[in-house]
């Protein structure tokens, strides 16, 4: 392993351990951002180190492979009264040496990166958990196409979801008069999203400014193909 590989692992390592202590939301964004430029440089050492280890017969195309950024969206999640597992599948994540696998810990979020798996780099990132964690305790283990993720309940109790925005949508969801035979279904579809947008933090009105772009643009989209 070249010793710049080396460096880039203590420099990941020491920012975890900076991160464990921040306290500002905003002094763990920067370092979040600065752990993940290192992780995907380390993939990319990695790549070039495990190719130097192969001595070809016909020559090959000079330089790293390109890995592609890939984010995780599904997966799986049971619960006892002091912990959670999440299931992450990833066909032969097994098969990658261990530090290729890195998993970051707050009060409230993970963010779990897989680099170098079949020429892509998967993210899962998962903020403003249901309650808080305790990060000393959480952890994760690979197993054959598979990382379990375990989270640390900070308080022994039942979580009804993983994220505060889910669980604030089925609130939302639930305060809303059901649809009568003459309703109009996207008037009611507003008033939703009207009081969850009301009533939820910065992070709910993010989430909900963001797919609200997000459907405008895709319509003009489809008005401009037709």
């Amino acid at each position: 392993m070249s010793s710049k590989t080396d460096e880039v692992k203590l420099d990941i390592e020491e920012l975890n351990s900076l991160l464990e202590q921040a306290r500002r939301q905003r002094t763990k964004d920067i370092l979040m951002l600065e752990i993940r430029r290192l992780q995907t440089e380390l993939a990319r050492l990695l790549e070039e180190n495990k190719n130097a280890a192969i001595k070809p017969t016909t020559p090959l195309f000079n330089g790293p492979k390109k890995c592609y950024e890939v984010k995780l969206n599904n997966y799986g999640w049971d619960q006892t009264l002091t912990t959670v597992k999440i299931y992450i599948t990833l066909k032969d994540v097994h098969q990658l040496p261990k530090q290729a696998i890195i998993c970051n810990f707050t009060d409230k979020s993970l963010d779990l990166r897989v680099l170098g798996l079949d020429k892509k780099n998967y993210n899962l990132p998962i903020n403003n958990l249901c309650a808080e964690i305790d990060t000393e305790r959480s952890s994760f283990k690979v197993k054959t196409d598979m990382i379990v993720v375990l989270l640390a309940k900070k308080v022994a109790k039942d979580w009804s979801h993983i994220t505060l925005v889910e669980k604030r949508i089925k609130d939302a969801k639930s305060s809303v008069p059901e649809l009568g035979e003459d309703s109009d279904p996207s008037a009611s579809l507003m008033n939703l999203m009207k009081k969850m947008y009301q009533d939820g933090d910065d992070e709910m009105k993010k989430t909900i400014a963001k797919a609200w772009t997000e459907s405008q643009e895709k319509q003009r989209s489809g008005t401009m193909d037709l």
